[in-house]
């Protein structure tokens, strides 16, 4: 796309062509009716699309928690025979569902885009993360799953083997602004790992969630394995957790909460990915080319709708003129729209809701003194939830857009004169999910990134380095969650581990005569042994 196919919307930012097709071209009855096929719904609800606001979907079946309890009867029946089956073989239906969803994206792209307002390049990062999770675990479940052995109480002795089992169903509350990676992404390791899955998706973004599991059907996974159920959050949600022997949820740190206060009384594990104030901090030595590039992709990726983009952006004061001139240029110049093909760097929020806590930040913070940069209104002349990308300056507390999660496109610059005074704002948050650092220095900037309170930390990057190194950990601290996905914390915690200790020779007791004394002396004797040994 060339700048002269650029429509100007008005004094703010442009706006890319519209495109010619349509979601009734993509959401047709026939869709909604095969993608729903097996969902159990006692009632019926609709979904919308933020492009318009207009309904996308609309008989799409709602569940009740009676509809829920049927799931995880359907589930818990198919559930035996999956974790029966060899994990080698579990973890090839992995690598076939790969090669489908890198075949047939454009489907999934369409819906993706449709049903959260983003545009196609952030919709195609999805299928990036969803690819590279499906392969790892397709190669690596084998090594994380085997049976491992371990030094027993008497060296060889006793003979310890640690097994891990499938903790049965899974209940997974997907989110709706990455509806893809989000659900199948997180349910990937759950099934390699032996368990079935109920999964409760946004109504929203529910076709993105059921276009995946129909396609890991196809690619060999049980359809009884995956179960689906859709319907109000503070219905359907509870009901999930009431009865998931491990709950997965990613959302708000305050509905996290209650999950963890659900899952804990009934003595049941959970992992949360919840939100993010996420800061970026751009040393004095960094590249300012790349790094108003990497700003520009952590802040507005997704409209901001990203639990670890970029809000706070912190820029050391001998840059920061400079540092600043290009990035507000940068953001002013960015393309908006809706249409279902490449070419614009910034789609629609997904809901009135969304967009008013953006103008409510927005709009407060200017009331109190702070700057606009770039952006700061709405542009309904594009679609119903569209809002600028924006970049504030002089933004102080208590500002509600200083500390609280935004989630949308704002990002607020603070300038500061040292690395430690910079390290010491970044984390005075309750929040601890995502950073990013910015320096030629890579020495610095890995001691900068330990000193960071950040379930993961980029260098030179703003959030896809980390996420997309699968075989690490990905989590946060603090009010950011529980729990890690990706790497072996991200499928052992779909497991119950289990230890199995075979005795031999001679019991752990008194034997061959021995007395109680003699025994313990003996015993005595053979701890002080294996220290001197260095056993561990």
């Amino acid at each position: 796309m060339t700048d002269s196919h650029i429509t100007q919307g008005g004094a703010g930012n442009p706006v890319a062509p519209e495109g010619t097709r349509t979601a009734a071209d993509v959401v047709t009855p026939e869709l909604i009716t095969r993608l729903t096929r097996g969902v159990g719904g006692s009632g019926t609800t609709v979904s919308h699309t933020p492009f318009t606001g207009e309904v996308l979907a609309a008989a799409l079946p709602e569940s009740t928690p009676e509809d829920v309890a049927t799931a995880f009867e359907n589930a818990r029946a198919a559930q035996r025979a999956w974790a029966a089956t060899p994990v080698r073989r579990r973890a090839a239906v992995l690598l076939r569902f790969h090669d489908l969803l890198l075949r047939r994206q454009p489907e999934i792209l369409d819906l993706i885009q449709l049903e959260t307002g983003k545009t196609r390049l952030h919709a195609q990062e999805e299928i990036q993360g969803v690819a590279i999770v499906a392969r790892h675990y397709g190669r690596k479940a084998a090594a994380y799953l085997r049976p491992k052995g371990h030094l027993g109480a008497v060296p060889t002795l006793t003979k310890v083997t640690e097994l891990r089992q499938p903790r049965g169903v899974v209940g997974l509350i997907a989110p709706w602004n990455y509806p893809l990676q989000l659900s199948v992404g997180d349910a990937i390791p759950a099934f390699v790992a032996g368990n079935a899955v109920v999964m409760k998706p946004d109504t929203e973004t529910a076709l993105s969630a059921l276009w995946a599991r129909e396609l890991m059907v196809e690619a060999g996974l049980p359809a009884g394995v995956w179960q689906v159920v859709i319907g109000d959050g503070p219905v359907v949600g509870p009901a999930v957790v009431e009865r998931a022997d491990y709950v997965a949820f990613t959302g708000s740190t305050r509905t996290g909460r209650e999950v963890a206060q659900a899952a804990a009384a009934r003595l049941v594990g959970c992992s949360l990915e919840l939100g993010g104030k996420n800061a970026m901090l751009v040393l004095r030595d960094a590249d300012l080319a790349r790094a108003v590039d990497g700003a520009v992709r952590g802040s507005f990726a997704s409209a901001g709708q990203l639990c670890i983009s970029i809000e706070r952006l912190y820029v050391h004061e001998s840059i920061a003129d400079d540092f600043l001139e290009r990035f507000a240029a940068r953001t002013k110049a960015m393309r908006l729209g809706t249409a279902l093909a490449y070419g614009a760097e910034m789609g629609s929020l997904v809901s009135e809701r969304q967009l008013e806590t953006v103008t409510r930040h927005v709009d407060e913070a200017v009331s109190k003194g702070a700057t606009v940069l770039a952006g700061g209104r709405a542009r309904p002349d594009i679609g119903p939830y569209f809002y600028e990308p924006t970049v504030l300056d002089g933004v102080e507390s208590p500002m509600a857009v200083c500390t609280e999660e935004t989630f949308g496109p704002v990002v607020s610059v603070y300038r500061f004169r040292d690395e430690g005074e910079a390290i010491e704002r970044a984390n005075a948050t309750s929040y601890g999910l995502n950073a990013s650092v910015w320096t030629k220095d890579a020495r610095r900037g890995r001691a900068i990134a330990g000193r960071l309170r950040a379930g993961t930390v980029n260098l030179n990057e703003s959030y896809a380095a980390a996420f997309g190194s699968v075989a690490s950990p990905m989590g946060g601290m603090g009010d950011s969650g529980l729990g890690r996905r990706h790497g072996s914390e991200g499928i052992l915690r779909f497991t119950e581990p289990q230890t199995v200790a075979q005795q031999r020779l001679m019991p752990l007791g008194p034997a061959f005569g021995m007395t109680d004394e003699k025994y313990a002396d003996f015993m005595t004797r053979s701890l002080r042994a294996l220290k001197a040994l260095r056993l561990r």
